[in-house]
């Protein structure tokens, strides 16, 4: 990577931990709690506090599958308007991707929006949810799809002891396919996570997607979580791909941050 390329990529991430770090002085005046859905593939089917603006923000590097190397900064933001109904809005803020021709390409990812709905069971610690939405190709088609997708997930999420369990089931509607290659692409998800203490937590998640005449891909991720506050958490791990379609593996951090109350 040149001095240059590696300066205006690292200029995104610099920027964003800016903003981050100015909120850490007032992060313990709040009694809201953040609510982290990365760096797992599966989401809870719990929303973030209602009315406040909460912000994930993340670092990846990635190497095989899809490409020889790709390296990005996913980005999700998250306003819940009740605990039932909230809006996510994702992307990946700079993406470099090199391809096994070592071709390197350069932008910004595409943009998700997703609608949640959160259903309770009645049942304390148990909940249902679902998403859906659509992946705008904000996108180069050199760096994503170049097609719009549609997207449905379901998930059921359960509390038990100091552990988390989350189970994701989804499918997703692809604009841009190969010759002979199925429209929907089915993926699930189950991730547990563990509180060692009130800083401190490890998950590990097995995961994986199916579509007709592709391969299959599994993969494996595990990490630890650090709770800095009650708004400010941050997280690493390591990824494992388990079917040759896969990534090989990938390296991550990142924070999630409640930002402040809008109402």
């Amino acid at each position: 990577m040149s001095i240059r390329q590696s300066t205006k990529y690292l200029s995104v991430l610099s920027f964003c931990l800016l903003i981050v770090s100015s909120l850490v002085a007032k992060a313990e005046d709040s009694t809201s709690t953040a609510t982290p859905y990365r760096p797992t593939v599966s989401n809870p089917a719990t929303l973030s506090a209602p009315g406040w603006l909460e912000m994930e923000l993340g670092w990846q590097t990635i190497k095989g599958g899809g490409d020889k190397w790709r390296n990005s900064l996913p980005f999700l933001a998250k306003l819940a308007f009740t605990d039932d109904w909230g809006v996510l809005v994702g992307n990946e803020l700079a993406v470099r991707r090199t391809d096994f021709d070592d071709a390197k390409y350069e932008g910004v990812g595409d943009t998700t929006l997703i609608v949640k709905h959160r259903i309770s069971s009645g049942v304390e610690g148990i909940d249902w949810g679902v998403e859906a939405g659509y992946k705008l190709p904000t996108a180069k088609d050199t760096i994503g799809s170049g097609k719009g997708d549609f997207i449905l997930n379901g998930i059921y999420s359960a509390d038990f002891s100091a552990s988390h369990l989350d189970l994701n089931l989804g499918a997703t509607r692809l604009g841009a396919i190969d010759d002979g290659d199925g429209r929907l692409q089915y993926n699930w998800a189950a991730s547990v996570s563990h509180n060692l203490n009130e800083k401190w937590g490890v998950f590990g998640e097995l995961s994986g997607v199916y579509q007709h005449n592709a391969s299959t891909q599994f993969q494996l991720m595990t990490g630890a979580s650090y709770n800095y506050s009650n708004r400010i958490v941050l997280d690493a791990g390591l990824t494992v791909g388990l079917a040759t379609a896969s990534q090989d593996w990938s390296i991550f951090s990142g924070v999630t941050v409640l930002l402040d109350n809008l109402w």
